[in-house]
C-alpha cells in the first residue's frame, strides 16, 4: 500500500495500533507506509498516559465534529475507538486503523475502511518495508508478547505451542 492515495490520503488511528507498534519499537512503519497519520485528541491522551512522551510530528490531531454521536458510541466502545470511527465517518475515503473487534465490526458495517496492526505489518512486508515475512512473523510474535491480542488464525500460530508456524509462509500474507 505505498500509494494510498484510494483512502483520501487520510489515514485515522485507534491507540492500540499506535501502543502496539510503540512497545515493539515499529511506530515509524505507520510513517514509512502512510506518510501522516491522523488522531483523535481522545486518542492522544490514552497514548499519552501510557507513554508520557510527545508523539511524532508526522501524526496529526483532528477532533470529531459530531461530539454527540462519540459520546453515544462510547456507551458500547471505547472512548478513542468511538471518537476514531465518528471521524471516519466525517471523512469520506479515510482508512481507520482498529484492533478491537467489536469495533471494527461496528465501523465495517457503516462501510468504512478498516485496517489493524496486523494488517499494517502485513502490508509493510508485501511491499518490503519490512525486509521478510519471517521478519513480520518475528514481529507478531513480539506483539504477543507484549500482551497484544491477536486471532491465531490470522497469522498461522499454533495454539499448542504459542509459536509462528513457518511452513507456509505465503498463506500467512495473502489479502
Amino acid at each position: 500500500m505505498q500509494n494510498n492515495s484510494s483512502y483520501n490520503n487520510v489515514i485515522i488511528s485507534d491507540t492500540s495500533c499506535l501502543i502496539a507498534l510503540s512497545n515493539i519499537g515499529q511506530l515509524d512503519l505507520l510513517k514509512k507506509l502512510f506518510g501522516r497519520v491522523t488522531i483523535t485528541p481522545e486518542v492522544l491522551d490514552e497514548f499519552t498516559k501510557k507513554y508520557n512522551e510527545k508523539i511524532p510530528e508526522w501524526i496529526d490531531i483532528k477532533e470529531a465534529k459530531n461530539k454527540e454521536k462519540v459520546i453515544k458510541l462510547n456507551t458500547d466502545l471505547g472512548l478513542g475507538e468511538s471518537s476514531s470511527i465518528i471521524l471516519a465517518t466525517e471523512t469520506p475515503g479515510s482508512l481507520v486503523i482498529i484492533d478491537e473487534k467489536k469495533a471494527r465490526e461496528y465501523a465495517l458495517n457503516l462501510g468504512l475502511n478498516v485496517i489493524g496492526t496486523v494488517g499494517i505489518i502485513r502490508r509493510a512486508a508485501d511491499i518490503n518495508i519490512i525486509e521478510s515475512h519471517k521478519k513480520a512473523n518475528e514481529l507478531f510474535n513480539e506483539l504477543i508478547n507484549n500482551g497484544f491480542r491477536l486471532n491465531k488464525k490470522l497469522v498461522n500460530i499454533d495454539s499448542k505451542t504459542n509459536n509462528l508456524q513457518e511452513q507456509d509462509q505465503k498463506q500467512n500474507f495473502r489479502r
